[in-house]
């Protein structure tokens, strides 16, 4: 380990010498950090706060570190709440701004941001004590509530641009592990042996791909080292921990290139199985073009503040292998309405196996899926239900990405946008004047309906004369 990795007596770093301002700060972490200082405790902002506040960049957020026990945070204010099983820490609530609390670690643990349960509140259940820290056989940490010193503390945090501790009582910044000359360089590196503190908890690695595309940092060469052969550890990761991790991925405004660092080191693979083998065959490569296009317009929205929900983001994730599922289970040219929902409803099963998707968000993915055929209906009064359907304008977005892809008609397109600035009777003549027509099937997609046959009753009469 090296010398600068490892946790030892910090390099303070004068007001005089850093950027730091407290105009900067969220007036509440300062009230909170007042206060545990006037109680007599250490009180710092940590983390990734300090790391932006560095690089002039605003917080989203200010956590707070001190040697004031949970407990005795929560007699300091009274606004304030525990939470946490895994992770225990206070909730300082003024408004809508929470101010976090977190007492010094003593253990190799992962960020508290990845592995608290917000919904657990009550009783600590033990402090000091190798009884309360528990390892799986491949050495991840499944729970760790030992407290300790500020020193102790750093040893758990798991980049050095995100130990760096700023003090209240003078303004410095307290560096450990060279973290200031890291974001001054915009390095990732990891403190610790890497392989190590991947395998304690392998979701380092998605937070590693994380700061990478958001901050644009590189990677330390030891950091980046280890990370396609470790990749399968994420595997044994609980699937609703993996699908927060996915959001903060690819719904933070920096998504079309944290999807480019995951499949450059093989991580996706194995949050997406499915998807990554269906991009990897020819008929259904494309859906890997709609979902990089689908990315960067929604890193476009996020930066002009504009609404994104992660139905959308997954109906873009799966459909090649939606599509892909429907093809290898239809035997006839023309495969159905229902076999596409039966299509989407295996995927999503498969899936949750990886990424748990909650129904919230996997049922109006499937029925964005499912109002693509419809978009080939442009005849008759029926077909301008679509308009009014609560899927219908993130299905069109859908069907506008399809069209970028080159899979779908672009007149097609024109037409639904055309149609939704007409008044309703300019509506209807349209409809009404356009011939029925059967919709033809985009290449992997399904056609909306298939043609039956008419069914002819029994014979009353006679049989007919033979000539």
């Amino acid at each position: 380990m090296n010398e600068s990795s490892t946790p030892n007596a910090p390099i303070i770093v004068p007001r005089s010498e850093h950027p730091i301002s407290r105009s900067a700060i969220s007036p509440n972490a300062l009230r909170v950090l007042y206060r545990l200082k006037e109680a007599g405790y250490q009180a710092f902002i940590v983390g990734g706060a300090v790391r932006d506040l560095l690089l002039g960049v605003r917080p989203k957020d200010f956590d707070v570190a001190t040697n004031a026990l949970p407990e005795e945070v929560r007699r300091l204010f009274r606004n304030s709440r525990l939470i946490g099983r895994r992770f225990r820490l206070a909730h300082v609530h003024f408004g809508s701004e929470i101010i976090e609390v977190a007492t010094f670690r003593a253990a190799a643990a992962p960020e508290r941001e990845d592995t608290e349960d917000p919904d657990a509140e009550g009783p600590a259940t033990g402090l000091d004590g190798p009884e309360d820290r528990e390892i799986d056989p491949r050495g991840r940490i499944l729970r760790d509530n030992v407290y300790g010193t500020i020193e102790e503390d750093v040893w758990r945090r798991d980049f050095t641009a995100n130990a760096l501790y700023y003090n209240i009582e003078d303004f410095s910044v307290w560096d450990f592990v060279g973290g200031v000359a890291d974001v001054a360089a915009r390095r990732l590196r990891l403190i610790g042996d890497p392989d190590e503190r991947y395998r304690e908890d392998p979701v380092r690695m998605l937070r590693a791909v994380r700061f990478a595309a958001k901050l644009d940092f590189t990677f330390d060469p030891a950091t980046e080292s280890p990370v396609t052969r470790l990749a399968s550890l994420l595997d044994g990761v609980p699937p609703a921990r993996l699908f927060d991790e996915t959001l903060k991925l690819f719904l933070s405004g920096y998504g079309a290139r944290s999807y480019a660092l995951l499949r450059h080191y093989g991580l996706f693979e194995h949050l997406f199985p499915l998807a990554a083998a269906a991009f990897a065959r020819p008929p259904y490569a494309y859906a890997e073009q709609m979902l990089d296009l689908g990315l960067r317009n929604t890193d476009e929205r996020i930066g002009a503040d504009k609404a994104v929900t992660p139905t959308f983001l997954f109906a873009l994730l799966l459909w090649g292998a939606v599509l892909r599922e429907m093809n290898e289970r239809n035997a006839g040219p023309a495969p159905d309405v229902a076999q596409l929902l039966q299509a989407c409803d295996v995927v999503l099963r498969a899936q949750q196996s990886r990424v748990a998707i909650p129904r919230r968000f996997s049922v109006p993915m499937r029925e964005l899926l499912m109002l693509q055929p419809r978009f080939n209906r442009r005849s008759g009064a029926k077909s301008l239900g679509l308009l009014h359907h609560p899927r219908f304008r993130a299905a069109y977005d859908f069907l506008m990405l399809r069209v970028q892809a080159g899979v779908a008609d672009p007149e097609i397109a024109t037409w639904w946008t055309e149609i939704q600035t007409l008044p309703q009777e300019e509506r209807l003549q349209r409809v009404q004047a356009r011939p029925g027509q059967a919709p033809a099937a985009e290449g992997g997609a399904p056609s909306s309906s298939r043609r039956r046959r008419r069914r002819r009753g029994p014979r009353t009469g006679p049989p007919p004369a033979a000539p």
